[in-house]
């Protein structure tokens, strides 16, 4: 990703580096081939935009930031685990996933499975480190953003729509709209909302933040959808034109890249609607959703 400087992604991304390291179990420990495997998916880099953007709507509602690590942590092992399970062959078959090899091209196809599994559960440990009444509302957040509902369902969408495996759809504009809130933006949406929710926020203010993560999200697979056939390997991070080669339905497939930029610009600008309550303590997150949304790769 091509960036210009982000004070918030640099302190999240420090942040939850090491706090990804300490919940993950050591390379040595049994069984080492799947721990091994943990590590290699979740450090192997990684922007770590989701656990910024915990930090960021902890610290837009005035919140503790010490009081959201778990949550930061907790929705990069999902992320992850979802990357790992949507790189395997019978998903997307891909190779690079953040520059490097993905998890079963460097172990193998079932131990890359039982690593989005084990990413999966962990995430939710994380959360239960959070305080009683922030745990289960995280965990409610979290549980319906990435279950068939959302990531999971969003995924299927995907992967029915596809022409490569004889997909078709008689609306594609609305399956595009249906894969990309769940696939994309539910995950990012709750990423905000729990920060929101750690920092203590009241009920309006959690639900502006939760709005604002909607918008964020798809305007960044908007985003990703052109760079996907703008970018290269080396600076996307992973392989590119794969979405075209198998008829993936993409906003430059189904609406074209005049109406891809115009949607982007109009969730960009209501992403930053939603902050307006919020004053100078979101300062970091327009911050954060500028950069985001202005990336190049």
């Amino acid at each position: 990703m091509t960036t210009t400087a982000c004070p918030l992604l640099d302190d999240a991304r420090s942040i939850t580096d090491k706090a990804l390291d300490t919940y993950l179990p050591s390379a040595d420990t049994a069984p080492v081939r799947l721990h091994q495997a943990m590590r290699h998916a979740v450090l192997a880099g990684g922007k770590r935009v989701r656990p910024a953007l915990v930090l960021g709507a902890c610290q837009a509602v005035d919140g503790d930031p010490k009081a959201c690590i778990p949550a930061m942590a907790a929705v990069e092992f999902l992320h992850t685990y979802t990357l790992v399970h949507d790189d395997l062959p019978a998903m997307d078959d891909d190779d690079l996933r953040r520059g490097k090899p993905t998890v079963h091209v460097a172990f193998d196809e079932a131990t890359a499975i039982l690593t989005g599994d084990a990413l999966q559960t962990l995430a939710f440990t994380c959360l239960s480190q959070l305080p009683a009444a922030a745990a289960t509302a995280c965990v409610h957040v979290l549980g319906t953003a990435s279950g068939s509902i959302g990531v999971v369902g969003g995924q299927q969408d995907d992967l029915d729509s596809e022409q490569a495996r004889g997909g078709a759809c008689d609306d594609p504009a609305a399956t595009l709209e249906r894969i990309h809130r769940r696939k994309t933006a539910a995950l990012i949406r709750a990423a905000c909302e729990m920060g929101a929710i750690c920092g203590g926020a009241g009920k309006a203010h959690r639900s502006a933040l939760a709005e604002f993560g909607e918008h964020v999200g798809l305007a960044f697979q908007i985003i990703d959808d052109l760079l996907d056939v703008s970018a290269d390997a080396s600076t996307l991070g992973k392989t590119p034109g794969k979405d075209a080669s198998v008829g993936k339905l993409t906003w430059m497939s189904v609406h074209g890249e005049a109406a891809a930029n115009t949607a982007a610009g109009e969730h960009t600008a209501a992403a930053y609607a939603c902050l307006e309550r919020f004053g100078e303590p979101a300062t970091p997150l327009r911050s954060l959703a500028a950069m985001l949304l202005g990336r190049e790769s």
